[in-house]
Formats: C-alpha cells, structure tokens, sequence
C-alpha cells in the first residue's frame, strides 16, 4: 500500500470539494463560541464555500492568544466544551492552554508517519518531550494510531535511551534531528547498538543538508515534518523528497504578512489554517511561520497542496526610534497604494540615528509625485519620517520579508 487512504491521491477538485462542503456547518459550530461569534459576526456560514469566500473572512493570530486566553481563560472563548471533557490539557510557550481531544489520532498524524514508512507493528522510540507541552504526545498518538508500539522516552538521559533501544530494538526515531544526532554518536563512542532504527521523522528543529547526509550515512532514513502545538501535523515529507505534504485534514491559505490576502503561487507568506476538527476548530489562525506553495503534485502520487517548508518568521515587529512598526502598517500603505507590488521597509542606522526606507515595486520608478505620496503615507501610518524608493516589479527578494532589519548587519 502506497498510501495511508484514498484521499492522498484523489483528484484534487474532489478534496477540495469535501473540504469547502464541510465549512459550513464547521462555521456554525465554530460560532457557537462567543470569541468566534464576535470575530466572525455577519458572516453567513452558508456562503463560505470557496478559497475566495475563505480569504475574505478575518485572521486570527496565534500571538493574540495569550492575550485572549487570559480574558478568556483557557482558552479564550474559541472553544465550547469545558476543560474536563477533552483528554489531556498542556501548555506551551506564551503561555498557550492546548486540550486535547479524545478521539483517536487527535493530531491527526499517522499519514505523515505512514509517509515516513511508519507501519502497523514498528517499535517507535519517541523523544519529543511529554511534560506539559504536547510535542509528546502529537507523536504517541500518531503512532499508535498507525497500530505501532511507542517508547515514551522524552528528550534527555542517552544513557538509558541507549539501553532502552537494546532492549526493545525499536525500528523507528521520532524527536529532533539533533537529538537523534545525539543519540547516535553517543552510541558510535559508547559501543553500543542502536543499528535497529532504520527510519525517523524529525521535527521541531532545522534539518540541514549536511544532518541529512550524516543520517543518511548511518543507515537511517529520515523525513522532515512540520507540525505546531495548536494544530499538530500540518504538512509532511513523502519519499519523493519534493517539498511537503500539507494534511489532508486542513485547508491551508499563504497569506502577505500582516494582512489575510493570499499570495500569488510561489511567493512566500504566513502559513494561516483552517482546520475541521469539531472539537477544537481553528478558523484562519495566523501561525507567524512562512513558507511557499510548490507548483504541480509530488511524484509519490499524493495529490495534495505542497510546500516548501518552514522557511522563517513572519512577526517582523521591530523598534524604530522608540516606536514599533510591524507588517500590518507596510500592507495597510499597499492597500492605501494599489498601484503598488511588493513592499520592503528596510531599517538602518544613519550615524546614530535610525533610519528607514521603503522599498516599493512600481513599472513607474521616476514617478516622483507617486514617491512624494508613498512618503507622506509611511509617515501617517507608522508616525515615523522615511525615505521611499521605487523599484521596478519583481527587483525585491521572494523571501517574505515586509521589514528587514539591518541594523545589526
């Protein structure tokens, strides 16, 4: 069996199809929360039923939480069932209150562990940590669902994880690629044999080329994931080693940072998703993470959106002569300026003075009355004087950026 179910490699106007069909009644669950019913208020659930219809609904971001949680406590009015009716509750840095469903595969997982070869019967050594956070547990579930064995190791104490993998001679890692690393070398100096593992999937941290290889060397074939504490797995690696998989389960929009507008194919945005998990539904959260669809389906056969992968942050926030300027200010001036594309507010540091300026795509570069009005917008949106300069369409770096700070450099 090539792949975990049907839906991997249906056609793709099917999956999308299903998952605009279910919305719906997915809003009018969602909106039973008094959170989502004041987000969300005037929306008709009915007609959400496209990209488009999504894209016009607001963003909810991921660091707002905390802020809503503590009005809210725990979990900010986005949820309508009381804490005791889920199964297990964590926390995690912000602090953000997570529950978790009851339900098999919570996390929704097992085909990216599938992907990574995974199989009913495997030995998995889990590391990813079990105490408060659910990193742990997003795994333990995953693999168990898939009908695996798990070994709640949580990160930390190579001595006894050593032990452990010669006692249950488990087939399979899951954790980072560095404690892996860890693992491994530990054994190699120690004598020890940790030959059993053939396969991982690796997440939480980055996975170089050169980690790669040295894995790869090893004997060890490993996969890259990329999951959060809200959502769990959100896209995962195939073994056509093209980019990731995003879950079946969710519908996943590459938005500009600082605004819910999606992004031309290619061009890096903020990851926001929408997931149909009637216990826990998340409506267009924000997650700060950037990224970039890949064009065409993988060559493993799955049919699904794929992404490049986590490719850096899209909370640029940052302190310009004593006053925070942030993404949401440079897409308020391009919504203000639709004549203009990409936007990049560069900051740095004239003498000892702060200085910034707008870099701003244009096919009119000497247009010098346009340049004089983008100017007198910066300094109405962020409060703050800066120089403009325009460039001409597709001159600035497809990297996400809307600040760059180079104050430092």
């Amino acid at each position: 069996m090539r792949h975990f179910d049907s839906l991997e490699n249906c056609d793709p106007s099917h999956r999308h199809a299903n998952l605009f069909s279910r919305l719906p009644d997915m809003l009018r669950h969602a909106m039973a929360a008094p959170a989502y019913a004041e987000r969300l208020k005037g929306i008709n659930p009915s007609t959400v039923v496209n990209t488009a219809a999504l894209a016009r609904l607001p963003v909810l971001r991921k660091s707002d939480l905390p802020g809503l949680q503590k009005a809210r406590p725990p979990f900010g009015g986005l949820v309508i069932s009381p804490p005791g009716s889920f199964g297990r509750l964590f926390t995690s840095p912000g602090p953000i209150f997570e529950p978790e469903s009851k339900h098999l595969d919570p996390w929704h997982g097992a085909r990216a562990l599938f992907a990574a070869g995974f199989r009913a019967g495997d030995v998995v050594l889990n590391t990813f940590s079990y105490h408060m956070t659910p990193g742990g547990f997003i795994f333990d579930g995953a693999a168990r669902a898939l009908g695996c064995a798990v070994i709640p190791a949580g990160p930390g104490n190579t001595e006894q994880q050593l032990e452990l993998i010669e006692a249950y001679r488990p087939v399979a890692y899951s954790g980072t690629p560095d404690f892996l690393k860890i693992l491994l070398d530990a054994g190699r100096t120690g004598k020890r044999d940790v030959s059993s593992i053939k396969r991982a999937l690796v997440s939480g941290a980055a996975f170089p080329k050169s980690l790669q290889d040295d894995i790869k060397a090893r004997g060890i074939d490993a996969y890259q994931a990329f999951a959060t504490a809200d959502l769990g797995f959100i896209a995962y690696e195939s073994a056509a080693r093209d980019g990731l998989i995003v879950n079946e389960d969710l519908i996943l929009e590459i938005v500009r940072p600082g605004t819910g507008d999606p992004v031309p194919e290619g061009d890096v945005g903020e990851m926001v998703v929408t997931s149909l998990d009637p216990h826990h539904p998340w409506i267009r959260l924000a997650l700060g993470d950037l990224t970039a669809a890949l064009p065409g389906h993988s060559t493993c056969g799955r049919t699904n959106m794929r992404i490049k992968g986590w490719m850096g942050r899209a909370d640029q926030a940052t302190k310009v002569k004593g006053m925070f300027v942030r993404p949401e200010q440079i897409a308020e001036i391009g919504r203000l300026h639709p004549e203009l594309g990409r936007l990049r507010l560069v900051v740095t540091r004239d003498g000892e003075i702060d200085a910034m300026t707008l870099q701003a795509e244009t096919g009119n570069v000497a247009a010098k009355d346009l340049q004089e009005a983008v100017a007198t917008t910066l300094r109405a949106v962020s409060k703050l004087g800066g120089t403009v300069a325009l460039v001409a369409p597709g001159s600035l770096p497809n990297d996400g950026k809307v600040i760059a700070d180079e104050r430092g450099a």
